[in-house]
C-alpha cells in the first residue's frame, strides 16, 4: 500500500467522507552549508522525494481536528488555545501538534485567515533524521491554510512564516534554509540560497549524479535538547567579542577566513570552534558553488568531506555513527562525498555518487554499516523535487 492510499483510507476511517484537498511538502537534504543559514551564509540543499501527505477539509466546528497517522495520535484545538499550547480539553498539546498550531499562529498574527479544518497526515520521512520532517510538516499546513483561508503569498513568504513558527512557537532557533527547500524545491534542480538577502537561484543536478541518503538509525529531538540553540548561542557570541576588533561585522557571514585567523585566539576556546567551523564552512560553500557549477564533481565531493570532519571536529555535532556511515561512503566505488546532513546528533548522511554506482553503492553501505555497528540502515536514493502545494 502506498502513502497516498494509507492516506485517504486513514482520512475516511477517521472522518467517513471523503477528504476535499490533499496536500503535500518535501523533505530536504543539505549539500554543502551546514549550520550556517542561522549565520546569513550560503546554504546549497534541495527538496527531496520524501514527503509529508495531508488529506483535509474545511471543518464544521470551530476547531482544527488534526490525526497523525504515524504517532496514532490526534488532536482538536481553536486559535483561543494557541497562546496556552493546550489541546480543546485543556491538557497540554503534544510536541508534534506544536507545528501545525505554530504555523497556525504566525499566520493568524500576520493577518491571514486560517479557516479550521479536520485533517490526517502522514509522512515517509524518517522523524529526527536530518531531513526536515518538521519543517515539511509546517509547510503543508502552511499551504493547507493558504487554500482554505482564500489568501495567497510567495512560497518564501510561507518558508518565513513557518521559520518563524518553529522558531517562536516550539522553540528551536532554526534557520530559514529547512523550510524554504521545502517550499521553493524545483524537479532536477539543486536550490542555491543566500541566507541573508534571501535571494536565491537554482543550478542543475547535472544528470549522471545521484543523492543518496543512509539513515544510521540513530535519533535526535532538536526541540527537546539546548544543543542546537547552545551551537547558535555560540555564533552570536563569537559576533559580539569579535566585533570589538572588525566593528563592522553583523554576523559570521562577514567575517573572512583571513581575519578569523587574525582573531581568533582572543576568543574562548569553545566559542573560536563553533565559529571557525562556520568562517569556513561559508567560504567552502562559495568555493563548492563554482565548482558544482564548472562540473568538478570530484573536487565538490571533497569539500563534502571536509565539512564532515569539521562538523565532527569544530562544531561537535556528529557521532560514531555519524562517522562511521561517512567514513563507510567516502571509500565506496562510484563516490564523490559524503557527509553528515542537518543538524546532527544523530540522522543521516547525504552522499554524491555517479548514478551507475548508486544500486551497488547503497548496498554495501547498508550491509557494511550493518557489519560495523549492529543498526540496520535505510539507504534511499532520491531524487530532486518539487515544493509544497495543495494538488491540482
Amino acid at each position: 500500500m502506498n502513502i497516498e492510499t494509507t492516506l485517504l483510507n486513514g482520512y475516511r476511517e477517521r472522518f467517513k467522507s471523503e477528504p476535499t484537498f490533499t496536500a503535500r511538502a518535501p523533505g530536504r537534504v543539505n549539500l554543502l552549508g551546514e549550520h550556517v543559514d542561522y549565520n546569513d551564509g550560503l546554504v546549497i540543499p534541495t527538496a527531496i522525494d520524501l514527503t509529508v501527505w495531508m488529506a483535509f477539509s474545511p471543518s464544521d466546528t470551530n476547531e482544527n481536528t488534526i490525526v497523525a497517522l504515524d504517532m496514532d495520535d490526534e488532536v482538536t484545538f481553536g486559535l483561543e488555545h494557541l497562546a496556552a499550547k493546550t489541546r480543546a480539553d485543556g491538557s497540554p498539546m503534544p510536541d508534534w501538534a506544536k507545528y501545525p498550531a505554530g504555523v497556525m499562529s504566525m499566520l493568524s498574527q500576520a493577518g491571514h485567515p486560517t479557516p479550521p479544518m479536520k485533517a490526517v497526515f502522514t509522512s515517509n520521512i524518517p522523524r529526527g533524521a536530518g531531513l526536515s520532517s518538521s519543517a515539511a510538516v509546517e509547510m503543508v499546513f502552511a499551504v493547507a491554510w493558504q487554500k482554505l483561508g482564500g489568501w495567497t503569498v510567495t512560497p518564501m513568504e510561507l518558508a518565513r512564516f513557518s521559520q518563524k513558527a518553529e522558531n517562536d512557537y516550539v522553540g528551536v532557533k532554526c534557520g530559514i534554509m529547512d523550510q524554504f527547500a521545502s517550499a521553493c524545491g524545483e524537479i532536477n534542480r539543486l536550490l542555491v540560497l543566500d541566507c541573508r538577502s534571501l535571494t536565491w537561484e537554482t543550478a542543475p543536478l547535472p544528470p549522471d549524479v545521484s543523492i543518496v541518503i543512509a539513515d544510521t538509525a540513530v535519533r535526535r529531538s532538536l526541540a527537546n535538547t539546548n544543543t542546537y540553540n547552545a551551537r547558535r548561542e555560540s555564533c552570536e557570541e563569537a559576533v559580539r567579542l569579535l566585533q570589538s576588533k572588525l566593528p563592522g561585522i553583523r554576523s559570521l557571514r562577514d567575517v573572512s577566513v583571513e581575519d578569523f585567523q587574525r582573531f581568533s585566539a582572543d576568543l574562548p576556546v569553545e566559542i573560536a570552534k563553533r565559529a571557525s567551523h562556520v568562517v569556513h564552512e561559508i567560504e567552502r560553500t562559495q568555493r563548492g558553488l563554482a565548482l558544482l557549477q564548472a562540473g568538478e564533481l570530484a573536487a565538490f565531493g571533497q569539500l563534502m568531506n571536509e565539512c564532515h570532519d569539521s562538523l565532527r571536529d569544530l562544531y561537535e555535532v556528529s557521532s560514531s555513527e555519524l562517522d562511521i556511515m561517512a567514513a563507510i561512503g567516502q571509500a565506496l566505488p562510484g563516490a564523490y562525498g559524503a557527509r553528515l546532513t542537518g543538524a546532527g546528533f544523530g540522522g543521516c548522511t547525504v552522499n554524491l555518487v555517479e548514478s551507475s554506482a548508486a544500486p551497488a553503492f547503497a548496498d554495501a553501505l547498508a550491509l557494511s554499516y550493518e557489519q560495523q555497528t549492529g543498526r540496520h540502515p535505510e539507504v534511499h536514493i532520491c531524487h530532486a523535487t518539487l515544493g509544497a502545494q495543495v494538488m491540482p
